[in-house]
């Protein structure tokens, strides 16, 4: 039973970290690497962080990948001695429920994000845990999990209290961790990919950016949400200047499409901001 238990945990370790790199470092040889030229314009912060900063949030997510395998694995043991309300078979509540508890997981984890990294914002914490992911001043889709391992215990607090609280098939948490894991490389991507007039539009604005996230990593004090924008509106926290930023950045993508199609048309070498030394100037 315990070399069973053994075999699991490193199976489930294997699996995180295979998800980590996969998502993160499919969107670092997309936008840093391969097509670094063409994404430019859409860079929020028009310079690239140096090695030494992906070194170390890569080294950070090292730890937590290994802190999210224990409490996982905990969360799994429990479920299987029956402590938690993990369920078969599949239509045990019917296929709406099954869809219904992703949604419940995703605003229960919107509101334990925001409450919970609110409170890692308080000073007295902020220097001893929270710091070190605003190390990540200029984020890469590595920065997605590069936590203090304290803060990392906090992250993935999320799943057993999903586990202990919402009535759940195991596909679901499933589905969830992979949906968060996307958002989480998103925010963090340093690339905005969003249409003109989302962040103010009546109903998307209610939706998070990559540039409210990066916003965020450069000011600190604000834009502390997650996948949704409502708890920063209710509570006042947004920058005053998101939406305008945001509508400025995608600007700069417009008009750097434009000017890459008539480099092409000239036969023109494309030249990124980056190599003329522009830096995105603070808000």
């Amino acid at each position: 039973m315990q070399t069973l238990l053994s075999f699991d945990a490193l199976k489930l370790l294997l699996n995180i970290a295979v998800r980590y790199l996969l998502f993160t470092g499919s969107f670092y040889l997309v936008f840093y690497v391969w097509k670094n030229k063409r994404y430019w314009a859409s860079k929020i912060q028009q310079r690239y962080p140096e090695k030494q900063h992906i070194f170390r949030e890569i080294k950070y997510s090292f730890f937590t990948v290994l802190i999210f395998g224990v409490i996982i694995m905990l969360t799994v043991i429990a479920g299987m001695k029956g402590l938690t309300l993990v369920y078969t078979p599949f239509d045990k509540y019917g296929y709406f429920y099954y869809f219904f508890s992703i949604l419940l997981m995703i605003l229960m984890h919107d509101t334990y994000f925001y409450w919970t990294h609110r409170l890692m914002h308080w000073k007295p914490i902020f220097k001893y845990v929270h710091k070190v992911h605003h190390l990540s001043i200029n984020p890469t889709p590595f920065a997605a999990y590069a936590f203090h391992p304290i803060e990392a215990v906090v992250e993935v607090g999320i799943i057993p209290l999903i586990a202990f609280t919402i009535p759940h098939h195991a596909t679901t948490i499933v589905i969830f961790g992979l949906y968060s894991l996307l958002l989480n490389v998103a925010g963090h991507l340093g690339y905005e990919l969003f249409p003109k007039g989302f962040a103010s539009h009546m109903l998307f604005k209610w939706h998070n950016t990559s540039t409210h996230h990066n916003m965020h990593h450069r000011l600190v004090k604000c834009n502390y949400g997650l996948y949704f924008n409502f708890w920063d509106r209710v509570m006042h926290t947004n920058h005053p200047t998101y939406e305008a930023s945001y509508d400025e950045i995608v600007e700069q993508r417009e008009q750097g499409k434009l000017i890459r199609e008539a480099q092409k048309k000239s036969g023109a070498q494309v030249v990124t901001s980056q190599e003329q030394g522009k830096v995105l100037p603070e808000v």
